[in-house]
């Protein structure tokens, strides 16, 4: 039911994500790997605006190119409202202007974020009050990486990554993160993943069945140590990625170089996430890799998940 003091607009902000541990199990039956990861929140955020409207509609600010990303009814942002409107019985629409800072198809959930963003914008601008609990029913809904956009902070994520439990993390950790001007399809870096594990079978160890975060992670976490969390930054997907777009070691190589503690591929990539001591090496490593003509910005986590901009 919704309410009359509704508001006539609201803005709302999610963050992107960094995989600082991915580990991706087996091949399943119905094509689908679980993992078992630790994600943190970081300071590069999607920001929505809703405002009513008999239709539901989508449009994008911000420097980020999003030629490539529907506006039809495969949108992400629109699937989450219409799920809040199908859920809660609201019959009108709404109009979704999206301010993306975060890379599309960059292995940082940017999609995601819009979609927890979305989830509490049209929940707020409609009155629907369908509660944290059932907002992130639905962000499970909406895909694996939805969910974590939603409570932000670091989190460990099993099953699809969409089984949440938070982690404990002390202080602040600094990346500096290299975007890249194409992204990565995740189902073609999971496809050469699975192509990789066939091909050398016989080499490698089998991928596990369930996947688990090592507890130095945990502990690195916890201390809020960035040299330790260096130590252990881990993502399976990272030498598909590296595969499929060659140049990552270059970028890798470079913030290296240049003074970062260690660098990993993102998620699916091609961002690449480097990890910094403080403020005054990110800027060190930030302008190394601008002056390579890369497009490369600082960020802290972890942040908050998906909340009400004032």
């Amino acid at each position: 039911m919704t309410s009359l003091a509704a508001p006539t607009r609201v803005r709302t902000r999610a963050p992107g994500k960094i995989n600082v541990y991915l580990s991706v199990g087996a091949l399943q039956d119905d094509g689908y790997h679980d993992v078992a990861t630790a994600y943190q929140a970081v300071s590069l955020y999607e920001d929505v605006l809703a405002e009513p409207a008999d239709d539901f509609s989508v449009q994008f600010t911000g420097p980020i190119d999003t030629s490539a990303v529907p506006v039809d009814g495969s949108n992400l942002a629109l699937r989450a409202a219409r799920l809040v409107a199908e859920t809660a019985g609201h019959r009108g629409g709404v109009r979704l202007t999206i301010d993306k800072q975060v890379p599309v198809a960059g292995g940082m959930g940017g999609g995601s974020a819009d979609a927890a963003a979305t989830l509490l914008a049209v929940d707020t601008l409609w009155g629907t009050g369908l509660g944290r609990d059932e907002l992130l029913r639905l962000a499970a809904r909406l895909g694996a990486d939805v969910p974590f956009a939603f409570v932000g902070g670091t989190a460990i994520g099993t099953g699809r990554g969409d089984e949440l439990s938070p982690a404990l993390a002390k202080g602040a950790f600094h990346w500096v993160l290299a975007l890249s001007d194409t992204g990565l399809s995740t189902p073609a870096v999971y496809r050469a993943l699975d192509e990789h594990r066939e091909r050398y079978r016989a080499d490698i160890a089998p991928a596990p069945r369930k996947p688990g975060v090592e507890s130095n992670v945990l502990q690195a976490l916890r201390a809020g140590d960035a040299d330790l969390l260096a130590d252990c930054l881990h993502n399976d997907l990272q030498a598909p990625a590296m595969r499929l777009q060659p140049d990552l070691a270059a970028t890798l190589e470079l913030g290296e170089r240049a003074g970062a503690l260690a660098g990993l591929v993102s998620g699916s990539g091609p961002t690449v996430a480097f990890l910094v001591p403080d403020q005054d090496a990110a800027l060190d490593v930030q302008v190394a890799l601008s002056a390579s003509g890369l497009v490369a910005v600082r960020a802290d986590g972890p942040v908050h998940g998906a909340r009400v901009v004032h």
